[in-house]
């Protein structure tokens, strides 16, 4: 893209609640910046590309700290990265260090590129979330389990994961069908997803089986949060399916540092999982700590 525009700047950026960040990028150093400075985040409010020549001569950014950056930035021009749900994502961009008008030629060149930058972020995004319930697939799951054993064994950071599956899962396919098996999964994770922090996560692992992944949450913690998830899930109430009871059962397992891979980690929750069971279903165990 650097080579198509003869522009020294050039990124892929996304934009959250507080700050840009550069998922790729070309002469440029930082990984991220505050939102409240992005120009980016003027761009993903539009529906059409966004020229400016020269941001000295704009009055909402004449006083940005980009114009005095290094490099500075003093001309943009960036296309809005919307997904097909309409939601803006970030922007596709290309930014000089001197004032400069880019031709329509220029313009199409870029809104061409940031149409296949989408395709790459949305098969990404599908081949990370499980189809039908939106959860996070067992594959990239195993990953942010790594990440956090890895932290863990660096930091000592407190976390901990929650298996859980619906309790007679068949009975409800084998009674009213697996199109009502399907809307009680994706009830299920919807209210589940509701009830998040910023940074946990819920994974379908396989079937009627999920797993929650919570940062920063010791064993006594977790276990107050998955009798919060299970009295969320025994209130779910399906249209169509009034006769339907949903519950499940719940398996609480602490990071330790005697795990040695995600399965070790895993398989302690699924043995509070299967007690849990065998105990009557429609409660949480937690792993016992030997």
């Amino acid at each position: 893209m650097q080579k198509l525009l003869d522009v020294p700047i050039a990124t892929v950026t996304l934009v959250d609640k507080d700050r840009q960040w550069f998922k790729a990028r070309r002469g440029l150093d930082l990984d991220e910046t505050d939102r409240d400075i992005s120009v980016c985040d003027l761009t993903i409010r539009a529906t059409e590309p966004l020229e400016i020549e020269d941001l000295r001569e704009d009055e909402r950014f004449r006083d940005s700290p980009l114009i005095d950056g290094d490099p500075p930035i003093l001309s943009y021009l960036g296309i809005p990265l919307v997904n097909s749900d309409g939601y803006g994502l970030g922007a596709l961009c290309a930014m000089d260090s001197v004032p400069r008008k880019h031709s329509p030629a220029h313009i199409a060149i870029l809104s061409d590129l940031a149409e296949l930058v989408l395709e790459l972020l949305e098969m990404r995004r599908i081949s990370r979330t499980d189809f039908l319930t939106g959860a996070m697939t067992r594959r990239e799951f195993r990953t942010r389990l790594e990440r956090r054993m890895a932290g863990y064994n660096r930091h000592g950071r407190d976390c901990a994961i929650v298996l859980f599956d619906v309790d007679h899962f068949k009975q409800i396919n084998d009674t009213y069908g697996h199109g009502a098996g399907d809307e009680v999964l994706k009830a299920v994770v919807s209210e589940c997803s509701g009830h998040l922090r910023g940074e946990d996560i819920i994974a379908r692992l396989g079937g009627e089986e999920f797993c929650l992944l919570l940062p920063e949450t010791d064993a006594d913690e977790a276990a107050l949060a998955a009798d919060r998830f299970r009295r969320l899930v025994s209130q779910i109430a399906i249209p169509g399916l009034p006769d339907v009871a949903i519950t499940a059962s719940f398996g609480v397992a602490p990071l330790l540092g005697a795990y040695e891979s995600p399965e070790d980690w895993v398989h302690a929750a699924d043995r509070a999982l299967y007690r849990a069971k065998e105990s009557g279903r429609n409660r949480c165990c937690v792993a016992s700590v030997d």
